[in-house]
């Protein structure tokens, strides 16, 4: 059976919803099975990529350390859209050390499957 090339889009803030663990813990569960995605940030999702981040209002674990841990299952680099990261009124300088710039339009015509969280 041909593996499929996947890919998860982190869309939603780090705070105020679980979709950005939601995204990660699918990734896992990917690179757990032998078959590792790419991890696109974009949107909002950008902001998960932020160094030095704070609890969020609810208390709720910035997702730096989670993201950092995500070498050690093959899921690298994490991918972020230009577009996404200006429009917010960052640069790349900002964000944790590994990440990479990619089109999201592009990543999402490489790949078999596709999950945005």
């Amino acid at each position: 059976m041909e593996s499929k090339s996947i890919l998860v889009v982190v869309r939603h803030p780090p705070h105020g919803s679980s979709w950005v663990r939601e995204g990660l813990e699918t990734a896992l569960v990917g690179a757990a099975l032998g078959q590792p995605p790419n991890l696109l940030f974009s949107g909002d999702g950008i902001l998960a990529l932020l160094a030095h981040q704070q609890r969020g209002a609810l208390g709720q674990k910035g997702s730096a350390a989670m993201l950092e841990g995500l070498s050690l299952y093959d899921i690298e680099p994490l991918w972020y859209d230009r577009h996404s990261l200006e429009a917010r009124g960052l640069d790349a300088s900002q964000l944790i050390p590994g990440c990479q710039q990619a089109s999201t339009a592009d990543m999402i015509a490489r790949h078999d499957v596709v999950m945005s969280f």
